[in-house]
């Protein structure tokens, strides 16, 4: 792409970043400080004189209550999606298998996991964002740096996924779960549940 083409892109971006600003109550300053910005950087960005990089597009977007996708001025999925149990079609990976639970095209993943016994147990896991879990059915055993916690039904977890983590069954039938996590690098779920078996972590 040419720079005089990528140019002509700048309006339509510049005007979302204003308004989702304003949306979301925030001054330029207060906005900008936010997202680790000089309040003339941002402002450039507003007026579609300088091209916005998607970690300050990711950053924006979780400060406006929003997605990448709405920045850059996309279809919006509607905010009151609802997700019915005989439309959650099971995807297995890595020996797990989960089902969409929440609406694509959001800042954060909703699913529902079911992990087997003996499943991933030794893969540990650290990326950028959040995670929380609720312990359906079944036992977790669930490592956060150097700590370990046994969760059961009813039992919930909420940390950073900069903290190595590692989640496991301690039962033989397994455990159940629903899970959440923010989606800041990837929109599918091996940014959550590791390599496939036979992948080179």
């Amino acid at each position: 792409m040419s720079s005089s083409e990528a140019f002509t892109e700048l309006p339509s971006v510049a005007p979302q970043l204003r308004a989702l600003r304003r949306r979301a109550s925030l001054t330029l300053e207060a906005a900008a400080a936010a997202a680790g910005l000089s309040a003339a950087h941002l402002s450039r960005l507003e007026t579609g004189q300088r091209q916005p990089s998607l970690p300050m597009l990711l950053a924006l977007a979780r400060i406006y209550g929003t997605t990448v996708s709405e920045l850059l001025g996309e279809t919006v999925v509607d905010r009151d999606s609802v997700v019915r149990a005989a439309d959650m079609d099971p995807t297995a990976a890595g020996g797990w298998t989960y089902y969409q639970a929440g609406a694509p095209g959001r800042g954060m993943q909703a699913l529902r996991v079911r992990v087997p016994h003996g499943s991933q147990g030794d893969i540990v896991r650290v990326h950028p964002g959040e995670e929380w879990l609720y312990v359906l059915r079944g036992r977790l055993r669930l490592r956060l740096g150097d700590t370990t916690h046994g969760l059961g039904p009813g039992d919930s977890a909420h940390f950073d996924s900069l903290t190595p983590h590692r989640i496991a069954a301690q039962d033989p039938d397994g455990v159940e779960l629903l899970f959440v996590h923010t989606l800041l690098q990837s929109p599918t779920a091996a940014l959550c549940l590791g390599p496939t078996p036979g992948e080179t972590p």
